[in-house]
C-alpha cells in the first residue's frame, strides 16, 4: 500500500486536506490519501470478522477494499471517509428524526439532531404530525406556536453544531400538502436568509394529482393531525401570521378559498422564484417501502435520495461508472464485480457503524439498508459519444440502472445466505411480495456525490456536466484551472487541443466557437444548461425505475424559464413516476456557482447537485439548487 500507487488531481488533494485527513494535536497533516483509504479498508474490513472470518480471509478483504478505493472505483459517503476509526466512528450519511407533537419529543429529536451532526451525518423531517397554529395546547390551556416555530428551533441547532463538527449541518423539512400549516411551510424560504441549512419538500399524494388534473378548482382541504378535522384555507389569510381561528370549515364557507391549482400554483411559483419547494410524491415513495410493516415512511434525508423511516439511517457509496468505458462499451462483469463486493462493503459498514443514537442503532442493524449507486455518467456518455439529451443515453442509462439492481440484489441475496437476512425481513415486501431472502431492506440510491466526484475526477451522480472547463478556488485563495479530463483526451485524440483551450472556455468561450470543434463534438458534450429540463426528468425516471430509494437531481432550467415551464416539469416528473423533483432556474439567486469570464468558484461542491461552488460568505447556500452547502 503505496503512496505512489495513488493519482490524486490537485483538487482532490485539497479536498482531502482540507476535511478527510488525519492531523495531531497541532493541526498538521500526519496522513497521506492512500493511509487514509487504508485506515478506511482496515475499519470497515473489521466488520467481516463478525460473521466468522478467519484473520487472514480479513487481510484479504482489506486488501480488495482498499484496491477498490485507491482505483477510483468506489468510494464510500464522505462520514465513513472522515470517520473511520476515529473519535466518533458514525459511518452513516443519510438520517430521518421524527418529531413528535409534544415538548419533550420535539427536543428530544433536537438532541439527537445535534448528536448526529457533530459527526458529520445530515437529517430529514416531516413536521406533518405538529399541531398547527393557534391550536389547542390542553397541559396549559394556551394556544401552540405552530410547526414553523419548532422548525427555527432546528435551523438554529444546526447554526451551532456546525461550528464544530467536521462538515457544515445540512436538513431536509418536509410537509404534507394537507397539513394547516401549509402556505407557511411552502412560502418559508422566500427570503433566502430563513431556514439556511434546510432544504424543504411539500409531500403531495396521488389523491391530490388526481385533483389537479380533473377538478383543479376544487377547494384544497387541509386537516387537523391532532383531531383531525378538516378546514378550507381562505384567500384573504395573511400568509405569514394565520393561525386555525382563520380557517373554516370544510365545505361551509361561502368566502373565496384556495382551490388545488391555488396551491400547486403557490409552490410552482416560489420554485421557480428560488428553486424551493421540491415535491416528494410520498405515495410513489411508499409503494416501495420495504418495510410497510413498521409503518409509512415520512421523510428523506437532506439531499432527498434516501426515504428513511424515522430512527432510520443509512450509510451510501458510489461506483465510477465512466471507470468502466473501454473501447466505445461498457465492461459488464468488471461493473458487476464492483458492485458485488461494494454491496459487501456497505454491509460491512454496518456492523463497524457507531450510530451514536440507540433508536438507530436499533433499527438501522434491523434493517440493514444501504444505498449503493453510481457517479460520473456524464463522463460515460462522453466516452461512449452519446449526447445526454438523446434518447440512446436514456436508454443506456435505464440499462446502467437495471444492472446495478440485479447485481447488487445478486450480491445481498449471497450475504443472506452466509450472514442471514435482515432481522425484520419476515413481513417486508422481500418475504410477502417475492419470496426472496435478501441481506439489505434497501440496497440502491444515487446519490449527488458532490466531494466523491472531486476525489475520484469524474461528474458528479448522474447529472450532466456543469461546464467543460472551469475555474476552481482551493485553500489559501489560490485558483486552479480544471478541465473536464474526458473532453481534454478526446480533444488532444482528434487533434484540436491547444494551449490555452481550457482557459478560454473557462473564461466563458462557448464550445462552438472553438475552431475545429465540429457539430458531432459539440453535440456530444453538451452541458447541463444547454439540455432542455425535459431530458433532465426523463433521464432521471430512466434510473427510478430500478433504484429501491430515490434519485437526487436537479433539473436545470435557463433564466428564461416561466412559471409554466416549471409546472410542466413537475407534472412530467409525476407523470414518469419519479419520487421527487427539484428544479434550479438560472441566476434566480444572487450567489452564482460556474460563473463564465474568470470567476472562480470553491473547492467546496454540493450535497445535493454536485455543482462546485462558489465561496457563498453568509449565503451559506448553493446557488446551483439551494441546498445548505455540505458535501454528502
Amino acid at each position: 500500500m503505496v503512496e505512489d500507487e495513488l493519482s490524486l488531481t490537485p483538487n482532490a488533494l485539497e479536498t482531502l486536506r482540507a476535511r478527510y485527513l488525519l492531523r495531531d494535536d497541532a493541526g498538521r497533516i500526519f496522513e497521506t490519501p492512500a493511509k487514509m483509504f487504508e485506515r478506511v479498508a482496515r475499519c470497515v474490513g473489521e466488520g467481516e470478522m463478525a460473521f466468522g472470518a478467519a484473520r487472514s480471509e480479513v487481510k484479504e478483504t482489506v486488501k480488495f477494499f482498499f484496491r477498490l478505493m485507491l482505483n477510483g472505483h468506489f468510494l464510500p459517503n464522505s462520514p465513513t471517509l472522515m470517520n473511520a476509526n476515529r473519535r466518533f466512528g458514525m459511518l452513516s450519511a443519510c438520517f430521518v428524526l421524527p418529531v413528535p407533537d409534544s415538548i419533550e419529543g420535539i427536543f428530544d429529536s433536537v438532541k439527537n439532531t445535534a448528536q448526529v451532526q457533530r459527526a458529520g451525518g445530515g437529517t430529514g423531517f416531516s413536521f406533518d404530525e405538529l399541531r398547527p397554529t393557534g391550536d389547542y395546547i390542553s397541559t396549559s390551556g394556551g394556544r401552540t406556536s405552530g410547526p414553523i416555530s419548532f422548525w427555527r428551533v432546528f435551523c438554529q441547532a444546526t447554526r451551532a453544531i456546525q461550528q464544530g463538527a467536521f462538515r457544515r449541518g445540512a436538513n431536509m423539512a418536509m410537509m404534507s400538502v394537507d397539513h394547516p400549516d401549509i402556505l407557511k411551510f411552502i412560502s418559508a424560504k422566500e427570503d433566502l436568509s430563513e431556514f439556511e441549512n434546510f432544504n424543504i419538500s411539500v409531500k403531495v399524494a396521488d389523491r391530490f394529482m388526481k385533483v389537479l388534473d380533473e377538478q383543479p378548482d376544487r377547494l384544497h382541504v387541509v386537516r387537523n393531525p391532532r383531531t383531525k378535522k378538516q378546514y378550507n384555507l381562505p384567500r384573504d389569510i395573511d400568509v405569514g401570521t394565520y393561525s386555525l381561528d382563520d380557517l373554516v370549515e370544510a365545505g361551509s364557507s361561502g368566502r373565496g378559498c384556495y382551490t388545488v391549482l391555488d396551491i400547486w400554483l403557490m409552490i410552482v411559483r416560489c420554485a421557480w422564484r428560488s428553486g424551493e419547494p421540491g415535491l416528494c410524491f410520498i405515495d410513489r415513495v411508499n409503494a416501495d417501502n420495504p418495510t410497510p410493516a413498521l409503518g409509512p415512511i415520512e421523510a428523506t434525508n437532506p439531499c432527498g435520495e434516501q426515504p428513511l423511516l424515522p430512527f432510520e439511517a443509512c450509510n451510501l457509496g458510489s461506483i465510477n461508472l465512466a471507470k468502466f468505458i473501454h473501447d466505445g462499451q461498457l465492461d459488464e462483469p468488471a461493473f458487476g464485480e464492483t458492485v458485488r463486493m461494494a454491496v459487501r462493503f456497505l454491509d460491512d459498514v454496518i456492523e463497524v457503524n457507531n450510530y451514536i443514537v440507540a433508536n438507530i442503532d436499533d433499527l438501522c442493524r434491523a434493517n440493514r439498508k444501504i444505498g449503493l449507486g453510481i457517479m460520473g455518467l456524464a463522463d460515460a456518455f462522453f466516452k461512449l459519444g452519446l449526447s445526454y439529451d438523446s434518447d440512446e443515453a436514456v436508454e443506456f442509462g435505464r440499462r446502467v440502472a437495471k444492472l446495478l439492481r440485479s447485481e447488487a440484489e445478486s450480491a445481498s441475496e449471497s450475504l443472506a445466505g452466509r450472514r442471514g437476512v435482515f432481522p425484520n425481513w419476515r413481513s417486508s415486501i422481500w418475504d410477502t411480495r417475492d419470496g426472496r431472502a435478501i441481506r439489505n431492506a434497501a440496497i440502491t440510491a444515487i446519490a449527488p456525490t458532490g466531494t466523491l466526484s472531486i476525489i475520484a475526477d469524474c461528474s458528479g451522480g448522474i447529472e450532466p456536466v456543469y461546464a467543460l472547463a472551469f475555474y476552481r478556488r482551493i485553500l489559501e485563495g489560490r485558483c486552479l484551472l480544471t478541465i473536464n479530463p474526458v473532453f481534454r483526451r478526446y480533444a488532444e485524440a482528434h487533434g484540436f487541443w491547444r494551449e490555452g483551450l481550457g482557459k478560454e472556455l473557462a473564461d466563458g468561450r462557448p464550445v462552438a466557437e472553438i475552431e475545429g470543434i465540429g457539430e458531432s463534438t459539440r453535440r456530444i458534450f453538451v452541458t447541463a444548461q444547454e439540455i432542455a429540463p425535459t431530458w433532465h426528468v426523463r433521464m432521471q425516471a430512466a434510473f427510478q425505475e430500478h433504484i429501491d430509494g430515490a434519485i437526487s437531481k436537479t433539473i436545470n432550467l435557463p433564466n428564461s424559464a416561466t412559471v409554466e415551464d416549471v409546472d410542466a416539469v413537475y407534472r412530467l416528473a409525476y407523470e414518469l413516476k419519479c419520487k421527487g423533483v427539484t428544479v434550479y432556474r438560472d441566476r434566480c439567486r444572487s450567489c452564482q456557482p460556474m460563473q463564465m469570464g474568470g470567476a472562480a468558484v470553491d473547492v467546496v461542491a454540493c450535497c445535493r447537485c454536485g455543482w462546485p461552488l462558489a465561496s457563498a460568505g453568509s449565503c451559506d447556500r448553493c446557488p446551483g439548487c439551494g441546498a445548505q452547502l455540505c458535501d454528502l
